[in-house]
């Protein structure tokens, strides 16, 4: 696994800080939840391209909103793993903190996620949920899915929903990249890490 240097870290893209202008902060009150003290680091880094901002701010609002053919829980599997996998420790603590209780994850069900390289550390999973865990690792891997795992994911998941959690993995990945390389800042509250073993090393 690609891992981040621990602790607070320069950002290589600065967030915007406020005073924000008009625009911006249009722009970053449609990305921010509801009741959300101030917007996201990575909202304020993406920010930074306005034109780009507002079209990422769309398709990822797909993936969180009612449009997604997807449960929470699942969407939440192939983030966390995707994250963990790209060692994105920001995105990966953000989303733990935000919605593993609403997936309905447990701590062992969240470290799994995050570590497990076979079926014998994902005994805490699902069937399902280990599903998805291998299917980002076949992608991670060699961007494919082989046959034998396809057959598998048919059994679960429809065309459409099929689709999205290809595109949602990827999308994810690209997070990633954005996270680790512009050195997004973590946020104060987010989860860590060093609170959980590490990630596993991308072994399947």
């Amino acid at each position: 696994m690609k891992t981040v240097a621990d602790g607070e870290r320069l950002p290589r893209i600065p967030p915007l800080a406020p005073p924000y202008d008009e625009a911006t902060a249009q722009r970053l009150a449609k990305m921010t939840p509801p009741g959300a003290p101030e917007p996201l680091a990575l909202f304020r880094v993406i920010a930074r391209n306005a034109a780009l901002s507002d079209r990422a701010s769309a398709f990822g609002a797909h993936f969180l909103g009612r449009g997604s053919t997807l449960s929470l829980r699942d969407r939440e599997v192939v983030i966390d793993r995707v994250t963990a996998r790209c060692g994105a420790e920001y995105e990966w603590g953000v989303h733990v903190t935000a919605f593993a209780a609403a997936a309905g994850f447990d701590e062992a069900q969240i470290r799994a996620i995050a570590i497990a390289s076979g079926s014998s550390d994902a005994v805490s999973l699902a069937p399902r949920d280990h599903l998805l865990v291998r299917m980002v690792d076949e992608l991670d891997a060699s961007a494919d899915i082989g046959d034998a795992l396809w057959r598998e994911l048919e059994s679960e998941w429809n065309a459409e929903q099929l689709i999205e959690l290809l595109v949602l993995a990827g999308w994810y990945r690209a997070i990633s990249y954005v996270c680790n390389a512009a050195r997004v800042p973590f946020e104060h509250w987010q989860r860590r890490f060093d609170a959980a073993p590490q990630p596993h090393d991308g072994e399947t």
